[in-house]
């Protein structure tokens, strides 16, 4: 889990790094956006991989037994799409610029590439925010003993739980399980 701690910190860091160049490309004239953006776009896209990547590692791993671990994995794959629209609209960006080439009446200036950037910043910096909201939760559950001993009761209950279910018959429910309540948005506290 300490690995996973790291990673979420650097994703975290990446987004930050890649939304500052977006707003440099953006000040720009923007006037070669295939040079000027598309490297941005495919890191964005690089990142957005392994983000889901690392989100489908969480998922699958103990961490999603731990306590809040469901609430936050939901949070992380929110993230995750975050990133991806970010790159998808660095790819707006270039379109739009490039548009020119083929429509008499595209606009000819930079600003809808500028306005499609700024919404992938917008994009990168809310993803950046859960992601080091995610990261120090994390590692303050690593660092609390009485969270590690509670997490370590409920993985080890998961597993007997999934033991038992293992050697169970299979059912099919008579009815359908009722609607899960829509997620609560991730706040973020600052101290």
């Amino acid at each position: 889990m300490s690995e996973h701690t790291r990673l979420l910190g650097q994703v975290a860091r990446a987004l930050k790094d890649l939304r500052e160049e977006a707003e440099r490309i953006r000040e720009g004239d923007i006037t070669r956006p295939v040079r000027e953006i598309a490297p941005l776009s495919l890191r964005v896209q690089q990142l957005a991989m392994e983000c889901t990547r690392q989100f489908h590692d969480l998922s699958t791993s103990q961490y999603a037994v731990m306590k809040g671990g469901q609430e936050n994995l939901a949070h992380l794959a929110g993230a995750c799409a975050q990133v991806s629209l970010a790159a998808t609209l660095c790819n707006l960006a270039i379109h739009h610029r490039t548009e020119v080439l083929l429509y008499e009446d595209a606009d000819p200036t930079p600003m809808p590439s500028r306005d499609q950037l700024r919404r992938a910043g917008d994009e990168m910096q809310r993803a950046a925010t859960t992601y080091r909201a995610l990261a120090r939760l994390l590692s303050r559950r690593l660092a609390s003993a009485a969270a590690r001993t509670e997490d370590q009761r409920l993985i080890a209950s998961a597993l007997a739980n999934g033991s038992e279910r293992a050697s169970a018959p299979a059912s099919t429910p008579s009815s359908p399980a009722p609607p899960r309540p829509a997620p609560k948005p991730f706040a973020h506290r600052r101290r």
